[in-house]
């Protein structure tokens, strides 16, 4: 894998949205999945993980959080030609969010078999009857990402 490359920036973006998903989980002991959004220079300009039982708030998922940041850091509520890395597989209501701001590609770790909406349980970021189309690629570091997720429910049920 080269430096420069297309797979190299997916994977060190996605460790980056890791560590955010760390962050969630040691913070704020929130469901780790962490998020950024990254323009088309390759900068990055909003990030976020889950918040939405601190902020008691259903929509603070870490897509909308990186979303909303990214949003406020250029100015508009369109993210065009921008990234977005999730650790999870978008759910409908984050899948539905990339498609208005017009995110150009969705990057994610792992599938979400229980409500996953980029092809797992819908596959709404492909559906042909959106007039935006999204990029989407799947599973980049997904076993990380993965153990993560399984260890914290693990521990939240009290099993080794």
């Amino acid at each position: 894998m080269n430096p420069g490359s297309e797979q190299f920036d997916d994977e060190r973006w996605m460790r980056h949205a890791l560590a955010l998903a760390a962050r969630a989980r040691d913070e704020d002991d929130e469901i780790p999945v962490g998020a950024l959004v990254v323009d088309a220079e390759g900068r990055l300009v909003g990030e976020g993980w889950n918040r939405n039982i601190a902020d008691h708030d259903p929509s603070a998922h870490a897509e909308i959080v990186a979303m909303r940041r990214a949003g406020a850091a250029l100015g508009n509520h369109r993210l065009v030609g921008c990234t977005l890395y999730v650790t999870l597989e978008p759910c409908a209501m984050c899948a539905m969010a990339a498609i208005h701001a017009r995110v150009a590609r969705v990057v994610f770790a792992a599938r979400d078999p229980k409500t996953g909406a980029a092809g797992s349980v819908f596959d709404l970021l492909a559906d042909p009857r959106h007039n935006h189309r999204v990029e989407v690629l799947g599973g980049v570091l997904g076993e990380e990402a993965g153990r993560m997720l399984t260890a914290y429910f693990r521990a939240k049920r009290g099993k080794a």
